[in-house]
Order: C-alpha cells, then structure tokens, then sequence
C-alpha cells in the first residue's frame, strides 16, 4: 500500500463523528484473551478491547484508555439489546450497505477500505460492530422521542433575533428558485476541442435565450440537449457558491455553463422569490438547535438504560 493511498483514507468519518485516520500506528500491547465484562450475559472480550483501541488510536494518535474504551463497548452492546426491544435489529445486509457508502464517501470500494483496515491488525467487525451500535441508536432516539426532538419555527425564530437577525438582514434574507437543468450533451472521449465548441455554443445559446418558455421550446426540439422539470429550491438548500450564480443571474436567462460528466450544463432560472420561510441562517440554527435536543436526549435514555442493564465487569 503506496503512502498517497494511505493519505486517502484519512477522510473516513464514522458515524460518532470520529475521524479515523489510517495511518501506520505503533503496536499495542496485547492483553490476555479473557472475559473482561458482561452486559446482560454478553461478553466483552480482552480482544475486543484491544480491537477497539486500535480503532481509536488512529484517530487520536495515542493509547486511549482502556476504561473509556470499555465504556464506549458496553454503550455499544446496551444499545444494540435496547433496539431488539422495539424490533430495530439492522440485518448483516444493511450494516455491508452503510459500510459500502462509507467507504464509497471516501472513493474506495468496501475490499480497499477492508484490506487497509486489515494492515493496520483491525478485523472489519470491529469497524462494522461500531456502525450497527449507531445505526440503532440514532433509529431508537429520533423513532421513541420524535415530537420531543421537533424545532418549531417559533423557536428559530426567537433564536434568529438573540443572534441579531433583524439588525442583520443579509445573513437571514433568503430567496425561493424556480429552475430547470439543461444539458449540452458531449459524447465521452471527446477531444478538448470539441468540447469547447460546445460550450462556446452554449455561451451563445446564454445571450440568444430570455425566458424559460423560450429555453423549452429550444432545447426540446434541438438535437444532443435536453431540458428537464422545473426544480424548486430555497436559499438554505444550496451552497453559497451557486446562490451567488443564481443572485447574479437575471430571471428568464440562463446561468454560466459548466463543464460536466454528461457535458455542458447550465441552469434555466424561471423565477426568483424573496422568502422568510427557510433561509440560510435559518436552516443553520434549526440544525443546531436540533443536534443539541438529540445529544441531551440521547445522554439521558443511555444513561436510563445502562442503569437498567446487568453489567459484570471484572
């Protein structure tokens, strides 16, 4: 395994939020294979410790205590038991699907991203045990505490004002758009210079076009172009870069053209309205406020379950 593709895996995040990074670690001292704790009758091993301190190590470059990761084991196996209660069970299928996007958020395939775990000594259940604990656990507090977890708009609202909302209008000013996507088809393997002909006609095609009436009259009849459905999107759903291009896009017109797998596409902006039901600043602080209700929530119901398990630790 090269250091560059090493370099790659550092971008892995596992659901808690960990990075974990895959670099070369020093070795861990191995502890004796024994029972060292049982939850409920399930046992947690010396092994496992040692697995998952490998884990962890890689993401915070020193030995992690052995205490902590033991908690962080017997979270894990109370969750998993707590989810049975209500039927949330994650099949070895779903746990491969969320491991496969996982390593797919990180350009690998699901064998790269396992062999790389394998020459750091990490046997993949341990990643995989770790991503079933938090696919039940998030699926038990946002399913049981729904209504509870719930932002109203009120609260935003509120909390838009403490930040200085109205003093600040650009950071709250939102904007709904009403689009429709449109291609330029480049067939793949094409030379550089066709497709800059293309994008060239597209430029033109930018200054000829003034309504979106006239873009699907055009561009439904035109051969290697297509026009799709309306898209409606507000401000807090796009990236600041392309609110800047649709702000600077006057309405009725087409935006820059970009150079993409399937070609050259640009956007038809069919109409631009100012909005307060979601904006930018909003949609941030909802999430906030949002996280923070799941986290308190979370800490409480695992604290209330531990309390209830059988736990035998040696």
């Amino acid at each position: 395994m090269t250091v560059k593709f090493i370099r790659r895996l550092s971008t892995l995040i596992l659901g808690s939020g960990t990075v974990l990074i895959l670099a070369s670690a020093s070795p861990l001292p191995v502890w004796a294979q024994q029972v060292a704790c049982m939850v409920n009758g399930d046992p947690i091993t010396d092994f496992d410790i040692e697995q998952r301190s490998k884990l962890l190590m890689l993401s915070t470059h020193k030995m992690p205590d052995r205490k902590d990761v033991l908690n962080e084991l017997i979270d894990e196996k109370v969750k998993i038991r707590e989810g049975k209660k209500f039927s949330i069970d994650p099949s070895a299928s779903d746990v491969d699907q969320s491991y496969a996007a996982m390593s797919g958020r990180m350009h690998l395939s699901p064998d790269q991203l396992t062999k790389s775990l394998e020459s750091q000594g990490i046997r993949v259940e341990t990643l995989k045990q770790r991503i079933k604990a938090d696919m039940v656990w998030s699926n038990l507090v946002r399913g049981r505490y729904k209504e509870s977890l719930q932002v109203g708009e009120k609260e935003v609202e509120e909390k838009v004002k403490e930040q200085g909302g109205e003093q600040a209008p650009d950071n709250t000013q939102g904007f709904e758009y009403k689009m429709q996507p449109i291609v330029l088809v480049v067939p793949r393997g094409s030379s550089q210079e066709v497709i800059e002909s293309r994008k060239k006609e597209a430029e033109a095609l930018r200054a000829r076009i003034q309504t979106c009436t006239e873009a699907n009259a055009f561009f439904k009849s035109m051969q290697n172009a297509a026009i799709r459905e309306t898209v409606i999107k507000t401000s807090a759903d796009l990236p600041p870069s392309l609110r800047e291009i649709l702000d600077n896009t006057p309405v009725g017109h087409l935006t820059p053209p970009e150079i993409t797998r399937q070609g050259i596409e640009m956007v038809a902006l069919c109409a631009r309205e100012p909005t307060k039901v979601d904006t930018p600043k909003k949609r941030e602080i909802r999430e906030k406020m949002y996280n923070e209700k799941y986290e308190a929530k979370s800490k409480s119901y695992l604290a209330e379950v531990r309390k209830a398990a059988m736990i035998e630790c040696h």
